[in-house]
């Protein structure tokens, strides 16, 4: 079950980072971001298409190699830990945040929640065969 989530997780981290490349005009206004020439273009590629595309990769990853797994978990796990974080202190903190945001936090949310679920079950379950 934990390979299925971050599977899913990876799937959608690609499909986010291949919009950001081949769109990054409606995908950066769609967050509120006016796209610079040259160097805001530039970061929103390398941080927008390269960062994302680098995690999709991270939570496919047991997909091919099995005893990577607990580690792309805890990976998943921080990083959706830290973006609900500064997420929800942006929300205190800003006005004017879009839509599209608040859809983004929804969805930072359940990744959290599904890492946090999948990592104590996995918790459970190494302790069921642990012999004391």
């Amino acid at each position: 079950m934990t390979k299925f989530v971050l599977a899913f997780i990876g799937a959608a981290y690609l499909i986010l980072a291949a919009w950001c490349v081949v769109q990054p005009k409606q995908t950066s206004t769609s967050v509120g971001f006016n796209l610079e020439p040259g160097g805001g273009q530039s970061e929103f590629l390398v941080v927008y298409g390269g960062l994302q595309t680098a995690l999709g990769l991270m939570f496919l990853w047991p997909l091919f190699q099995s005893d990577f797994t607990r580690y792309s978990l805890i990976l998943c796990l921080v990083l959706h830990g830290c973006l609900v974080v500064f997420r929800s202190v942006s929300f205190l903190t800003f006005t004017g945040i879009p839509t599209t945001t608040y859809a983004l936090a929804a969805v930072e949310w359940v990744i959290f929640l599904l890492c946090l679920w999948r990592f104590f079950a996995g918790a459970e379950a190494s302790s069921l065969t642990t012999v004391p």
